[in-house]
């Protein structure tokens, strides 16, 4: 299992087909209060052997992504848990099919560790990875119920832009942005 990057809690990693991932999977994307903030389909997980195919899905999607991008798993370096998600990609546009130019940062945490500051962190170190990459802005989009969210972006230095409808099929996002330093 590939690290792509760490802080100082945390091993941001690829998501596995291993067992322990699968289990950490079906926990957390079974969780409804989880599932209530993602506008995904298969969302809350109702069987185990989802969590394969919601890992085979990821590794396809970070296939078209392009270096540097993806969805991975966030892992605590003492205990080596997997306390959730954490992503750097373009945004599917209204047409999901098709990816934007925008680069999105976004987390999912297990609700058991949510309060603990590893959205932020997590979230911060695939900030530095996407302007070290040369992304100009990144956008956070937020379910607009998603309070705990919109902190964890506000302490990632973004900026409220409203609600917009441009991503996901068009649903509409509580949108945040942040340019390059």
């Amino acid at each position: 299992m590939a690290m792509i990057y760490s802080t100082d809690r945390l091993v941001v990693r690829d998501w596995t087909l291993e067992q322990a991932d699968l289990d950490r999977i079906f926990e957390i994307y079974s969780r409804a209060e989880v599932a209530r903030f993602l506008a995904a389909p298969g969302l809350p997980l109702r069987e185990p052997a989802a969590a394969a195919e919601m890992v085979r899905r990821w590794h396809a999607r970070n296939a078209t992504f392009g270096a540097g991008f993806g969805i991975w798993a966030v892992q605590r370096r003492d205990d080596d848990v997997v306390v959730g998600t954490v992503m750097l990609k373009p945004l599917p546009g209204v047409d999901e099919a098709k990816l934007t130019d925008n680069i999105e940062v976004g987390w999912h945490l297990d609700p058991d560790c949510w309060g603990q500051g590893y959205a932020t962190e997590a979230a911060r170190g695939a900030v530095e990875r996407g302007f070290a990459l040369g992304v100009d802005e990144l956008y956070a989009v937020v379910a607009p119920d998603n309070e705990a969210s919109m902190r964890v972006a506000r302490r990632l230095g973004m900026t409220s832009i409203g609600r917009r409808t441009d991503w996901y099929g068009g649903i509409e996002v509580e949108t945040f942005h942040l340019g390059r330093p």
